[in-house]
């Protein structure tokens, strides 16, 4: 086992989510190699999406926004790994960087909340639900067309002020963010994966490098996770074949059932009156596979208006 040999630079998103996400992964590494916590430094860095707070990251630029700032500080020697939210990585990274891996997942479902009401289903016809994701509107207008969606912004805890405030009935979040805040106690109801299923990587803490850079590599290995790494893989190819982008609805979850990966899929048109899904299961040693046969499944059996939706997605 490797261990670092002089300080190691960890690039990160500044929000509190992200810094605890960064946090995560030093002591992690502190534990694994019997360091001192100064030898690893949190090095936040602004993204663009997190500059970008008055309109939908579709109009934007997408998932990128979120990670090319982290790309070029490791690209040029900045830092040394990034730490990010696994489900804001695009499908396709920079040639000079990759996932190293993940850490364990962390609880991978949404989450519902509101000062008032305990369930999406309990919402009164008209009430206004905020989400900045166009997976969990879409999935909301499915489950409740007669809900008014609006786009809400920021990060968790300006969610949550906004919510307070009441200019929203409830909003919708990851559960897994909320744990690694300390917020589970504004969890008004959790959401099963089977009605709502989660983002891409949804729950999991990624860790990129420079693809050359073998030291550090070697000094990550010891706290990645196995099971999460197929899991998170089978997602991620699945994406990969539909193209998806922040402007396009899709979900898509896989989990470890002994030897076998289970995996649900999920494409969705805006207003989610349009869906087809999937479920597969596979051998663990086919985890990447089996998300590319669920995204061409789902192609095969997609309308000319979801087709159109994916073809129109930068």
């Amino acid at each position: 086992m490797a261990s670092p040999t002089r300080v190691l630079k960890l690039g990160t998103r500044g929000s509190p989510l992200a810094l605890a996400q960064a946090r995560e992964v030093r002591a992690r590494l502190v534990e694994a190699h019997g360091l001192a916590a100064e030898a690893i430094e949190i090095v936040p860095i602004r993204t663009s999406g997190d500059a970008i707070q008055d309109r939908a990251l579709s109009e934007a630029g997408g998932k990128g926004l979120f990670t090319k700032e982290l790309d070029r500080a490791l690209i040029d020697g900045g830092i040394d790994l990034a730490v990010h939210s696994a489900k804001d990585l695009p499908t396709v990274l920079p040639e000079a960087i990759e996932i190293a891996g993940y850490l364990p997942r962390e609880d991978a479902r949404d989450v519902f909340l509101s000062p008032r009401f305990t369930h999406l289903e309990d919402l009164p016809a008209g009430a206004v639900v905020g989400s900045a994701s166009l997976r969990r509107q879409a999935l909301a207008r499915r489950l409740r067309p007669d809900l008014e969606i609006r786009l809400l912004r920021g990060n968790v805890q300006t969610r949550l002020a906004k919510l307070d405030s009441g200019e929203f009935d409830a909003t919708i979040l990851a559960m897994a963010g909320l744990k690694r805040l300390g917020l589970t106690g504004r969890v008004t109801a959790i959401l099963a994966v089977e009605e709502f299923l989660p983002a891409v990587g949804q729950g999991a803490i990624a860790i990129t490098v420079r693809r050359e850079d073998a030291p550090v590599l070697a000094a990550i290995v010891p706290i990645l996770d196995a099971d999460t790494g197929l899991a998170v893989s089978c997602e991620r190819a699945f994406l990969g074949v539909l193209d998806g982008s922040c402007r396009t609805p899709i979900a898509g979850h896989a989990h470890r059932l002994g030897d076998a990966l289970e995996f649900r899929g999920l494409l969705l048109g805006p207003d989610g009156s349009e869906a087809v899904e999937t479920l597969a299961r596979s051998s663990t040693d086919n985890a990447v596979r089996l998300g590319e046969d669920a995204g061409h499944d789902l192609l095969s059996r997609a309308s000319g208006a979801l087709l159109a939706q994916i073809r129109a997605a930068p």
